[in-house]
């Protein structure tokens, strides 16, 4: 593989380039998030970037690594905020409730961010259906809590119950939550949080 005279290899990006791959990627979130995915297009984002089109090719080779881009950072930083909150966690079942008020609060706090995956993993029809089933498990989000409720019953917080199953529901309920949200915002979603921790308490938990 070819060298820059500064040690980089020739692949590498610069910083600059780096800085202007991540300027491309914040317009086209911005984009995704105010007019939707159909209406993001390359000559949309160079404007937004005040760059030409052909730059924006330079960096990405077509709207499509663009915005596949763009849904990437945004669940790097989704699961790395959950992760975070849940690592800090003393035992599995802080652990568990962390990761449902961290699952609402970044969605609250990134209204942006939850517009993207919206937009990019369901269809036109209402958003009620997946372009491809299954890839609402975005990160695995839903094994990673699988893995937190057995991690739970092997240390006897939990009752008995499939951790595979009861994720899925979990994690329905919170999705549920913040479809009702995004099309309705006055809903109070501090308060949700709080009815989504003791439904999922109740569900998990020793009588």
């Amino acid at each position: 593989m070819a060298a820059r005279r500064d040690g980089r290899r020739a692949d590498t990006p610069t910083f600059t380039e780096q800085a202007r791959r991540r300027q491309l990627i914040e317009c086209t979130i911005d984009l995704i998030s105010t007019k939707g995915y159909p209406s993001t297009s390359l000559s949309a984002i160079a404007e937004r970037a005040g760059l030409s089109k052909a730059a924006v090719l330079y960096h990405f080779a077509s709207k499509d690594n663009l915005t596949r881009a763009a849904l990437a950072h945004v669940l790097e930083e989704f699961t790395a905020y959950v992760s975070e909150r849940v690592a800090a966690a003393p035992e599995p079942r802080a652990a568990v409730v962390a990761y449902v008020r961290a699952m609402v609060g970044y969605q609250r706090e990134n209204r942006r961010h939850v517009r993207v995956i919206t937009e990019m993993l369901l269809d036109d029809h209402g958003g009620t259906r997946l372009k491809t089933p299954g890839s609402h498990d975005t990160a695995g989000r839903w094994q990673a809590l699988a893995d937190l409720l057995t991690a739970g019953q092997e240390a006897g917080h939990f009752r008995p119950f499939d951790p595979a199953t009861t994720s899925l529901a979990i994690g329905g309920a919170i999705d549920g939550v913040i479809s009702h949200w995004l099309a309705h915002p006055d809903l109070d979603l501090t308060a949700a949080e709080d009815e989504l921790v003791t439904f999922t308490l109740h569900a998990i938990d020793r009588r």
